[in-house]
């Protein structure tokens, strides 16, 4: 098969070409008009733009145990649906947890023949399971994740900073990061009454200071102990700017931001609209500004959804305190971030001195950056080398979209399993045509075309 286009995101560049593709690798990237006779199948997307497909390695599909909340099969429909090929699942909030390989052998089972695009797993550290850390690696995790603050489940309890110098020692012996959800517990303010419906008093409960000291510990951890460490969910400008000074050290630290950051602002969510609420909080405007600089600069790696769902009902619509935190926003990962970037994404800026990046910095062209943050980066972060890039050797995992045709949200329409969703009625542009995993067609404009073929990695 070859799939050219005018428009062909590789790692340094856009430009019109030909993508040789054989038992599901891409063999070479040729010139356009580089069509040999006898080709079986040759698929002409003309000025469309084809992009490395996405990969999320922040998503909690939460089976089992709670496929009531999401699942493989919906989950893994709707990043299809959004040009999304790989996902990595966080070890929570499936009953068991990851924590174990046994756990891990007990999702791989449910997992198995349902899943549409390709799955890897991380495992999770929690008090007192430091001896299961070297077989879930050997078990094929591609790192581990960990809460400082309660995660929401009794399954997952966080860890405090004894519990971190036993685990990440085994870590940087394993060569495999730390995903950390930085959030102090004695930083976290008290909670309003139950019932309050303005976001202002949930967001004074999560203030900036326990977010921003969690990464200072983290941060001093990681220098002293050489364990990788990354940053989940990266929300306050302030904790931006301590990752962007310890990277200039060599410290190693990475880090991520969110759609959901990226896109909305504290002032703007209206009284009653839990669909909004996600830990750490959405802050004010100023925050996001910060996080795009963050991105552009280096300091921030990484955009991965967190992607986060739950019931309706959960959700308790006009109560910020008793309502689920979390963003199901898998499908729209694509869209959200290059509409909201417009701006960001088409002012070229220079590497600060200080800024240290996961990949050689270039003030590259708006839809590499896209495909860096979104795929690229995301790849290494999970050790996945065949993945996140448009490359010789690499799986012909693609995404085709139009960055200029806009669709307005509509929730119904979603491929995940609930519909609630603070992006529903707002306009995105980028529109996913087809979606390629390994040279298949597994989307086509609005529905499935290929079930249950994603590998489990």
């Amino acid at each position: 098969m070859i799939l050219r286009s005018r428009q062909v995101v590789l790692p340094d560049q856009v430009k019109a070409a030909s993508l040789h593709i054989e038992d599901g690798t891409i063999q070479r990237v040729a010139a356009y008009r580089d069509v040999p006779e006898g080709v079986a199948k040759v698929v002409d997307v003309g000025s469309l733009v084809v992009s490395p497909g996405i990969v999320d390695t922040h998503v909690h599909v939460n089976e089992p145990g709670r496929t009531e909340w999401e699942g493989f099969d919906t989950a893994t429909r709707a990043a299809a649906a959004g040009g999304v090929t790989t996902i990595v699942d966080m070890p929570l909030n499936s009953i068991p947890a990851t924590t174990s390989v046994n756990a891990l052998e007990a999702k791989r089972e449910r997992a198995r023949g349902t899943c549409h695009v390709d799955v890897a797993f991380w495992g999770g550290v929690v008090p007192g399971n430091a001896a299961d850390l070297g077989p879930l690696v050997g078990a094929g995790v591609r790192g581990f994740k960990c809460f400082l603050v309660p995660s929401g489940v009794d399954e997952f309890p966080p860890v405090g900073e004894c519990d971190l110098r036993e685990a990440m020692p085994i870590l940087a012996r394993r060569q495999v990061p730390l995903l950390v959800h930085a959030e102090l517990p004695d930083r976290i303010g008290p909670a309003a009454r139950s019932g309050a419906p303005h976001y202002q008093s949930y967001l004074a409960t999560r203030p900036l200071e326990a977010e921003v000291d969690a990464v200072r510990l983290m941060i001093r951890l990681a220098r002293e102990l050489g364990t990788c460490v990354h940053i989940v969910h990266v929300a306050a400008a302030e904790a931006a700017a301590e990752i962007a000074a310890a990277r200039a050290e060599r410290v190693p630290i990475t880090a991520e931001t969110c759609p959901h950051y990226l896109t909305f602002a504290a002032e703007e969510i209206p009284d009653g609209a839990t669909e909004f609420k996600c830990a750490p909080p959405i802050r004010e405007s100023r925050h996001r500004d910060a996080l795009w600089s963050a991105l552009n600069s280096g300091a921030l790696s990484l955009v991965a959804t967190d992607h986060s769902p739950a019931p309706p009902a959960m959700k308790c619509a006009g109560d910020f305190m008793r309502a689920w935190g979390g963003i199901a926003s898998l499908e729209l990962s694509l869209a959200a971030v290059w509409t909201a970037g417009r701006g960001h994404l088409n002012a070229h800026q220079q590497r600060p001195k200080s800024a240290v990046s996961v990949v050689p910095w270039r003030s590259d062209p708006p839809l590499v950056r896209l495909a860096t943050w979104m795929s690229a980066a995301p790849a290494a972060l999970a050790r996945l080398s065949r993945k996140g890039r448009i490359a010789a050797g690499c799986d012909a995992d693609l995404v085709v979209w139009d960055p200029g045709e806009s669709r307005t949200v509509n929730p119904s329409a979603l491929q995940q399993r609930h519909k609630l969703t603070p992006y529903a009625g707002r306009t995105l542009q980028g529109v996913v045509r087809a979606t390629y995993l390994r040279g298949e067609q597994v989307w086509d404009g609005d529905r499935l075309t290929r079930s249950g073929g994603g590998h489990l990695l």
